[in-house]
């Protein structure tokens, strides 16, 4: 089963980051066989990495392998409905940090797969307690 490969990563390689760039590559290198996915939002968000040139991003994920094609389902949508109700009642109840609605929706689609690759593990932890997350 596939890895969801996080938006923060794909960034790291494209700007070929001095900090994040070799322990992202590692990572991605290390779960290649199992097969890499983005979400269709990490997709969306990828866009303006490309200024909107969909064949170049597309491009982009082929060369790293990593199939950017994956359908949003139902049930996706009840996981992050679930998920960001959670979210919601943690942050009222000041036990989490406000956090955007991408990240929601990218962690339900990492629930149905193998998990998530992510420099932002904590971002995710609170709100997807079973999700198996990796980090470089």
């Amino acid at each position: 089963m596939s890895w969801v490969v996080d938006t923060c990563l794909l960034i790291d390689i494209l700007e070929n980051d001095p900090v994040f760039m070799e322990g992202t590559a590692s990572l991605l290198e290390t779960k290649l066989s199992d097969g890499l996915v983005v979400c269709p939002v990490t997709y969306v968000e990828l866009a303006p990495s490309f200024l909107g040139d969909g064949h170049r991003q597309r491009e982009f994920l082929d060369t790293m392998a990593i199939a950017y094609d994956y359908e949003w389902t139902w049930a996706n949508t009840q996981c992050a409905n679930k998920a960001w109700n959670r979210q919601t009642q943690l942050r009222r109840n000041g036990l989490a940090a406000k956090r955007p609605i991408a990240d929601i929706l990218i962690g339900a689609f990492a629930q149905g797969h193998q998990g998530l690759l992510t420099r932002n593990a904590g971002d995710f932890r609170g709100v997807f307690p079973t999700l198996h997350i990796e980090t470089p």
